[in-house]
């Protein structure tokens, strides 16, 4: 069984199919899910998922692309879904994105700094978004010692993700890991320590090969732990048992 630790299950892409793509997932092979939020509303639509079904749980947070709206209030709203809600589980996704810049730099590192101090104030891990802002990522992180969690969708290099894992963190892999040109992703998973790596789809984006261009869900899992295996010199029931259990001691389910 696997465990998928970063789907956007209440994306509206979903919306005509959403219920029976989750009622399907057990004999998919997904025991369990990680529904991140990406601002409020997605935030709330992730709790509200996550109390409908045992085996999906719920992160709230707002991306980089929404950090213009991070303020006091909506820290404050944050901090009572967590408090309320058992199935909270991290704070996320949260972070850095310097790709489009359509928010300012500055912006992004003050609402980033500002969920890591509450994800330091509840005790919860934090799921960290990070594109293109490898040095400022890094310097933040510095700033909260105390706070672990996973990088997802990693993207950096082989030597930051073993200072990353020296802090305590965890490396997340998408369906990058299976396309042709993936030679970064690959060289970071098969030198860093399988006790610190998850698998994600961030579906409904990252659809792996064979399945580039379509839309991503959790079944598609498997494909991203059989490369896995491939890399690894492993079967792929031991990447399932190893990939589980991160991503529950991560997510401390």
């Amino acid at each position: 069984m696997l465990f998928d630790t970063h789907a956007h299950m209440d994306d509206a892409s979903f919306d005509a199919d959403r219920h029976q793509l989750i009622a399907e997932l057990p004999q998919a092979d997904i025991a369990l899910l990680m529904n991140p939020g990406c601002d409020l509303p997605t935030s709330q639509n992730a709790v509200a998922l996550a109390n409908q079904y045992d085996f999906i749980y719920a992160a709230v947070g707002s991306h980089p692309d929404a950090a213009d709206l991070v303020n006091e209030d909506l820290i404050e709203t944050y901090r009572n879904l967590c408090k309320n809600n058992p199935k909270v589980k991290a704070i996320g996704e949260i972070g850095l994105d310097y790709h489009y810049e359509d928010v300012p730099r500055e912006i992004q590192q003050q609402a980033f700094r500002m969920q890591m101090q509450l994800a330091r104030e509840l005790d919860l891990p934090v799921i960290i978004h990070e594109r293109e802002a490898h040095e400022d990522g890094m310097a933040i992180v510095n700033e909260f010692p105390d706070v672990k969690g996973v990088f997802h969708c990693y993207s950096g290099s082989a030597e930051m993700a073993k200072v990353l894992i020296s802090k305590g963190y965890y490396i997340g892999f998408t369906g990058v890991l299976t396309f042709k040109n993936a030679r970064k992703a690959v060289e970071v998973a098969s030198s860093i320590p399988l006790e610190r790596i998850v698998l994600e789809t961030d579906c409904p984006y990252m659809s792996p090969e064979p399945f580039r261009g379509k839309r991503n869900d959790p079944s598609k899992l498997y494909r991203m732990a059989e490369r896995l295996a491939e890399i690894r010199g492993l079967t792929v029931e031991e990447i399932h048992q190893i990939t589980t259990e991160n991503g529950k001691r991560l997510y401390r389910i």
